[in-house]
C-alpha cells in the first residue's frame, strides 16, 4: 500500500517551531483587533457624548434666542462675557451711533454678497459697544448712499449678543491698514477706528432697530440676517464607528473560526499520514 504523500505544510505546522509561530500570529491578530476595536468603539462613544452636547447647546441657544431682551453687559461684567453663556443672547442697549467711525466687513448673506455696517454705540458711561446694524449690497455700500437711513441721536437697539470673530475669515485674513475686513473682530476694529472702552462683543441688530429718527424701516441696512445653524451629524459618525468595531469583530471571528478549521484538518491530516507510514512499515 502506498502511503499518501506528504503534506509540507502541515508537517511545518506540526512542527513546535512551527505551532510556536502560528500561536505568535494568532496573539498578534488579536491584539491589532482588539485595539482596533477598542478604538472605534471609543470614537463611536465619542461621537455619542458630542451630539448630547450639541442637542444641549442648540437647546440653550433656542431659548436664549427667544427670550425677553435683557439688558446688554455693562463694562462691569465685560471679563465674564462667552460663548457658552451669553453667545446668541437677546439683548438690548441705547447711546448714539457713532456714523463716521462704522466699518464695513464682507459677508454673503441670502440677500447676496456685500458688507456688515458695524457701526459704534456709545452709551450714556462712554463705553462702546459695535452694533452690527446689518447688511448692504456693494452700490450701497458707500455712507451717502443710505445717510437718510443713519439713526440720529439717542437710539435704541435690541439684537443678539454676538462673540468677537478674531484674526479674520476663512483663509482670508484682515487688513486693518488697507480697510478690509473679513470677519467681526471687535478688538481689531476698535483699536483701527480709535474707540476706547470698547465692549468684547458685538450685537446683531434685529431688522428694525428703533430710533426716534426712522419711522419706517430703512431699506439698507438690513437687519436680523443672522443665521444660527449647528450641524449635528454625530450620530452618523457615530453609527460609522461602532460599525467598523463591529466589523473588526466580525472579521476576528471569522479569522479565529478559519484558523481553527485549519488546525483541525491539520491535525486530522497528519493522524492519518501517521497510520499510513504505520500501516507501511507493518507491510
Amino acid at each position: 500500500m502506498t502511503p499518501p504523500p506528504p503534506d509540507h505544510s502541515t508537517q511545518t505546522l506540526d512542527t513546535p517551531a512551527g505551532r510556536q509561530r502560528s500561536a505568535a500570529a494568532r496573539a498578534a491578530l488579536a491584539v491589532c483587533a482588539a485595539l482596533a476595536f477598542a478604538g472605534f468603539f471609543a470614537l463611536g462613544t465619542w461621537q455619542v457624548e458630542r451630539r448630547a452636547w450639541k442637542l444641549d447647546l442648540i437647546a440653550r441657544v433656542e431659548q436664549r434666542v427667544h427670550a425677553p431682551a435683557a439688558d446688554a453687559p455693562g463694562p462691569e461684567r465685560w471679563a465674564q462675557v462667552n460663548a457658552a453663556a451669553d453667545e446668541y443672547r437677546r439683548v438690548r442697549l441705547a447711546g448714539t451711533f457713532l456714523h463716521d467711525k462704522e466699518t464695513l466687513v464682507q459677508a454673503s448673506t441670502r440677500l447676496g454678497a456685500g458688507f456688515w455696517v458695524l457701526t459704534p454705540l456709545r452709551a450714556a458711561d462712554g463705553s462702546i459697544v459695535l452694533v452690527n446694524r446689518g447688511f448692504v449690497p456693494p452700490e450701497a455700500q458707500g455712507r451717502s448712499a443710505r445717510a437718510a437711513t443713519e439713526p440720529q441721536g439717542e437710539a435704541t437697539v435690541t439684537g443678539l449678543l454676538r462673540i468677537t470673530e478674531p484674526k479674520g475669515g476663512f483663509l482670508r485674513t484682515n487688513e486693518p491698514a488697507a480697510g478690509r475686513w473679513f470677519s467681526r473682530d471687535v478688538q481689531a476694529i476698535a483699536a483701527a477706528r480709535g474707540l476706547g472702552n470698547a465692549a468684547p462683543y458685538f450685537v446683531d441688530a434685529d431688522a428694525a432697530p428703533s430710533s426716534p429718527s426712522t419711522a419706517t424701516a430703512p431699506a439698507w441696512p438690513a437687519g436680523g440676517l443672522t443665521v444660527i445653524a449647528f450641524p449635528n451629524s454625530h450620530l452618523v459618525y457615530a453609527l460609522t464607528w461602532y460599525g467598523l468595531a463591529l466589523m473588526v469583530l466580525a472579521a476576528a471571528a471569522y479569522a479565529w473560526r478559519e484558523g481553527r478549521r485549519r488546525r483541525r484538518r491539520g491535525e486530522n491530516t497528519a493522524d492519518v499520514q501517521a497510520r499510513s507510514r504505520s500501516d507501511a512499515q507493518r507491510d
